[in-house]
């Protein structure tokens, strides 16, 4: 779970005197065979559950872990999830450009694109669910990361849901915006086998928002689908956004964007591996 940091880890848990799903973490980590203790870290109530444990040197590591209870519980977490190729951090919890409810952050990676042989890192990702989609996946409840990453049919579910679901991109390098296009609408384009009237123009005006647009490091880009047929993007260089730069009215062109990120090529392996992480511990 650590990689090169932990040989093993004692977890303990012991639930707040003040909140039923309030609880308090201690826990030792293992080290080159010297035992190093951690500070307790604290988490509150959403789901899935991340903890930062930190250290008294400075040394932090997360853990993602499944709050359960009675059915009317939700799940804890904590203020942000740190991306760990990137070091982009993301908040556990946000309110999107013209969503209706607060979604939780269910999993986090990275796109690269390989020039002349070398990996370069463009931005990091985050997905966002709302939290009741777990009650419409019931039919994978117990089913391991590498299962759930590997069924076509759940992700399916989750994009045809009615209920909110938003992408948080944060550039890591500036990007001119045509070539983030371009490189967005050659993903989407095989995915539209016979564009309709409704796909070119969604397109054109997907397009419209980054032509002529220069995208700085540190810009946020928000693809939010309100249902399966409209997508809302946003775009900022202030973070966190209440403005909606385009609304796309377009069944096709909102099922392609999913499945460029979510479907059984995704641009970002990294993404889809951890919101299957997220999902398997929520669904336990």
């Amino acid at each position: 779970m650590l990689g090169t940091m932990a040989a093993s880890t004692t977890l303990c848990l012991s639930p707040s005197s003040t909140h039923a799903s309030t609880f308090n973490f201690h826990s030792k980590i293992v080290i080159s065979n010297s035992t190093q203790s951690l500070n307790h870290a604290h988490c509150s109530s959403l789901y899935p559950l991340h903890c930062s444990l930190h250290k008294s040197d400075g040394i932090k590591t997360h853990f993602l872990a499944a709050a359960s209870s009675s059915s009317s519980s939700s799940a804890a977490s904590a203020e942000y999830v740190e991306e760990p190729a990137t070091n982009v951090k993301f908040q556990t919890n946000l309110s999107f450009p013209g969503c209706s409810d607060s979604l939780t952050l269910f999993g986090t990676g990275y796109r690269e694109k390989v020039f002349a042989i070398i990996g370069v890192k463009v931005y990091a990702a985050g997905l966002y669910l709302n939290q009741s989609i777990i009650s419409e996946l019931n039919d994978w409840k117990g089913q391991s990361k590498d299962a759930i990453q590997g069924s076509s049919s759940l992700f399916k579910t989750i994009f045809q849901s009615s209920l909110e679901k938003s992408l948080q991109i944060i550039l890591v390098r500036d990007v001119d915006g045509k070539t983030f296009w371009d490189a967005l609408s050659d993903a989407i384009s095989p995915r539209i086998a016979e564009p309709t009237t409704a796909d070119e123009t969604g397109l054109s005006t997907f397009r419209s928002i980054f032509q002529d647009r220069p995208l700085k490091k540190g810009t946020f880009i928000f693809l939010t689908w309100l249902n399966p047929s409209r997508l809302l993007v946003s775009v900022s260089s202030n973070g966190v956004t209440s403005t909606v730069d385009a609304s796309i009215e377009s069944a096709n062109v909102a099922s392609a964007l999913f499945d460029v990120f979510l479907g059984d090529n995704p641009v970002s392996p990294s993404l889809k591996a951890s919101v299957a992480e997220g999902l398997s511990q929520a669904l336990k």
